[in-house]
């Protein structure tokens, strides 16, 4: 499958960069390899991440690279994954992701 990354998670990507990158610019590349290299298991084994407890929908699927979620829909019909959201893992309400 396919994996795109929406708008949304890009902007998610950069800010988590640019946070880490305060303190730690090589730990900001590091962390942002690693998120970004889940992109390679997704495509393979897109039902390996578990459902999002907040939506309870079977497409929508999450995948841990502690300490971020990356949230993410599958798109059989059209053999692609999109990359919605990448958000701490304390965070408490999503909101609203997917519409």
């Amino acid at each position: 499958m396919k994996v795109l990354w929406t708008e949304s998670a890009l902007s998610q990507l950069q800010a988590i960069h640019d946070y880490i990158a305060e303190t730690s610019p090589e730990y900001a590349l590091r962390m942002i390899d690693r998120l970004t290299n889940r992109s390679i298991q997704i495509a393979q084994f897109p039902f390996s991440g578990r459902m999002v407890p907040e939506y309870e929908l079977n497409e929508i699927r999450e995948m841990l690279e502690w300490p971020y979620r990356i949230i993410y829909l599958i798109q059989t019909s059209e053999s692609r994954v999109e990359v919605l959201a990448v958000v701490h893992g304390s965070r408490q309400h999503l909101g609203p992701i997917v519409e």
